[in-house]
Parts: C-alpha cells; structure tokens; sequence
C-alpha cells in the first residue's frame, strides 16, 4: 500500500486539496480562529504521511504542482490594491513609514532573540526573513547560510500565527483604522496573512498586499545588514 501511494501521481496533490477543504469546512462551520484552514490541513497532511508511512519527498513529488498556482495567486493580489489605489495615494506617508518600521522591528526582534539565546550565526540567518513570502525568504535565508528548509516552517509559522491571532491583536490594541490593520498582517504574516485581511475587507487586504510585496523587497536589502550584527 505504501509504494503503490509512494508512487501515484496524484496521491500529494489529492490529499493537500482535501485536507484543506476540510480545514476550509470546519472554519465555516464553527467560526473559531484556531481552525485556521492551513493549520488544519499541516496537521492532517502530516498524520496522513505518518499514518501510511509515505516520505516527504514522494509526497512532494506528487504535490509540487499545486505549488505552480503560487505565482499567479500572489499576482492576483494586486488586483484589490488597485482598486485602493486613491486610497494608498492619500495616506502614503503613513503607509511608508508603517511598512519600514514592520521591516526594521520584525529584523530587530530576531535579532535579540539570537543574542539573548546565544543562538548560532546559521539560525540567525535562518529566522531573519520569517516575515516575507517564502518565494523570496527561503532565497535570504540560503544567501546568508541559513537552512531554507527551517525557514520555510518559520514562515508557514509566523503566517498561521498571525492570522489566527491578528483580530484578537486589533481588538486588544484598538486598533480600527482598515490601512493600519492590512499593513500590520502583510508586514508580520505575508501571504497566509493576506488571506485573512482579505477577509477581513477590501482595504485591509490591498494594504496587506503592498505590505507583502514591499517589505519582502526591503527585506532582501537589509538582512544582509542585520546579519553582520551578530
């Protein structure tokens, strides 16, 4: 049973598609932030292959087609910033000055972490770029010694945290201002972030979306400056 799902074309992309389904049923369902669709479908994905004794890579083999629908996906995302564009025209000083400081604190709090830990050089690379889409972050991330694998999860993670907890945050720093909340998800929770201030609402989710494509760009350039600090 096992080699005939090792090697079946359709074995990975099938379960990725259903396990998410499902995460998607049961968030509709029960309206609970916890039962974040991606979470849910990590969780199943991972039993699934422990349960049937599949490998990672002959799972990934079969399921590295869906990864195709990233690109186009994320492009598709600068649809609802279009649409805010006046929007984005009118508070631009607040936007830029919101997506440096998401940048320069996301580096900043690795950075004390790694020191505080005394955590070695290869982590530190590795958990710089937590932040951004993992297109561009696991490319820092191996640029400056660090393991992509590692960071890849560090960013599945810091996706899935913040848009489980990003309304509870807003509600308990009060914030309500719909720029203030898309930038603040796109900054910290990239992509996986962006799904969620898009359901949110237009604007938290066109803001979410400059916030993911921006502060991956600046990313790239100060890492490398973060880096030599430690």
């Amino acid at each position: 049973m096992t080699a005939f799902l090792s090697d079946s074309l359709f074995f990975g992309a099938l379960i990725t598609i259903a396990c998410y389904a499902l995460g998607m049923f049961l968030k509709g369902r029960f309206k609970l932030a916890i039962l974040n669709p991606i979470l849910i479908g990590v969780i199943l994905v991972i039993g699934i292959l422990t349960a049937t004794g599949v490998s990672y890579d002959s799972y990934m083999k079969s399921a590295e087609k869906i990864s195709y629908f990233l690109t186009p996906a994320t492009v598709c995302l600068a649809l609802p910033l279009y649409d805010k564009l006046a929007l984005l025209k009118k508070s631009w000083k607040a936007v830029i000055i919101g997506l440096i400081a998401g940048v320069l604190t996301s580096l900043l709090c690795i950075l004390l972490l790694c020191l505080a830990m005394k955590l070695p050089k290869e982590i530190y690379a590795t958990l710089l770029p937590k932040s951004i889409t993992s297109a561009i972050g696991m490319d820092v991330s191996v640029e400056l010694g660090g393991v992509g694998s590692l960071t890849v999860a560090s960013i599945i993670l810091s996706g899935i945290f913040g848009s489980i907890s990003a309304e509870w945050v807003f509600k308990l720093a009060r914030v309500h201002s719909p720029i203030a909340k898309g930038l603040a998800i796109g900054a910290s929770s990239h992509a996986i972030g962006t799904a969620k201030a898009v359901e949110m609402g237009k604007t938290e989710g066109a803001m979410s979306s400059l916030a993911l494509v921006v502060c991956g760009l600046l990313t790239v350039v100060l890492a490398p400056i973060f880096y030599g600090f430690l």
